[in-house]
């Protein structure tokens, strides 16, 4: 059974300042789910919002849970700078931090918006899409303040397909991932979008354990109801293509837990 989450959103997609009242449904909702390690990693753009005492305070009042303290940097040519300079400035006081690609192009839409964020792909090539993509996942890789990086193949969101093989890309991309030591998550949030598939294809997971590369196991909640969400299918995936261990972290640290 699959027991740790972590990719989660206790702000959405706005500035909401951490109190128990937030933060306690996220708790007992891992503890329904079976859950018993979770990652809060907000987006790097409401890092205000993050309280770190208030995490403290979660965790002594839950004391059977693992309750990781993170942030998910983005690549917001407009916000990132700022979110950035923030985890430098707590990087020791932070367990886990996932980097993540949702701007191409347009500085004012993230690509991955349903619906409308498939209108950045109208008239482009999708091959050079891809490759502009997986350019910026290893500028994300480079920045030395990941230690995941977050659905890695999410350009396929809206079911743009490349024309041209692209093992070639994902094989520079994956080698890169792994001499910075650094793991992917396996998310399951493509499920409830138009793709309909998990974060990564197997073709990327498959040659990912090749390489040796550590996995994390995530929903994507932006809200407590959807964590673990789809852990059944993800953990059936998993089995059929041969992954028995997940990652967890403390300070930055990957520790491998055998399923």
């Amino acid at each position: 059974m699959l027991f740790s989450d972590y990719h989660s959103h206790p702000q959405g997609h706005r500035v909401q300042p951490y109190t128990q009242k937030l933060l306690q449904p996220w708790a007992d909702s891992a503890r329904v789910k079976g859950l018993r390690d979770i990652a809060f990693t907000d987006h790097d753009r409401y890092h205000e919002g993050i309280d770190l005492d208030e995490i403290d305070k979660l965790r002594s009042v839950n004391p059977d849970l693992k309750i990781c303290a993170g942030i998910e940097l983005d690549n917001d040519p407009v916000r990132s700078k700022a979110g950035r300079q923030w985890i430098e400035e707590h990087w020791d006081q932070l367990d886990f931090v996932l980097g993540s690609v949702h701007f191409l192009d347009n500085p004012d839409q993230m690509f991955d918006t349903v619906p409308e964020g498939a209108g950045q792909f109208a008239g482009r090539e999708i091959d050079e899409v891809y490759v502009d993509y997986f350019r910026r996942i290893r500028e994300i890789a480079a920045t030395g303040l990941v230690d995941c990086l977050a659905h890695l193949d999410l350009v396929k969101i809206h079911g743009h397909r490349p024309n041209a093989d692209i093992g070639g890309l994902v094989a520079e991309t994956l080698d890169f991932i792994a001499s910075r030591g650094l793991a992917i998550e396996l998310s399951a949030a493509g499920w409830r979008k138009p793709v309909n598939e998990l974060y990564p294809s197997d073709e990327i997971i498959r040659l990912a354990v090749e390489k040796g590369i550590r996995f994390t196991t995530a929903s994507d909640a932006h809200s407590h109801v959807q964590l673990g969400e789809n852990y059944d299918r993800l953990a059936e995936k998993m089995r059929q293509l041969g992954i028995g261990q997940v990652c967890i972290y403390e300070r930055h640290q990957p520790k491998p837990q055998t399923l």
